[in-house]
């Protein structure tokens, strides 16, 4: 699909789209083709690709385990943190972009 055409649908800017997708394409998720019939498309089939795929590409600071945190309260906070980190990383495994297009009022053909 064209980069213009996902950018109207989804009302994100186009310069930030194309960030977005220049890093998703350095991680493997889509490919994209120069010219009048360009384009981006995803590398593989929706089910294999997770939520945690993106926010791996996009954002990997948001799911990485925080490290020990110091103090006397340190273990019981880390404890804490890696938890939550350990239960988002494992719902983000859990969604394909499958599962997500099929909840869509109506087919989805973009990213």
């Amino acid at each position: 699909m064209k980069l213009e055409d996902i950018s109207r649908r989804e009302e994100i800017s186009p310069s930030f789209l194309v960030q977005i997708l220049n890093e998703m394409k350095r991680a493997g998720l889509v490919t994209s083709k120069r010219g009048k019939a360009g384009g981006y498309l995803l590398s593989r089939a929706p089910a294999s690709i997770t939520v945690l795929d993106i926010v791996k590409a996009i954002e990997p600071a948001l799911v990485e385990i925080p490290p020990d945190s110091p103090g006397p309260s340190g273990p019981a906070v880390s404890k804490v943190w890696q938890g939550v980190s350990t239960g988002l990383i494992e719902r983000l495994q859990s969604i394909s972009i499958d599962a997500i297009a099929s909840e869509a009022s109506e087919p989805m053909y973009f990213i």
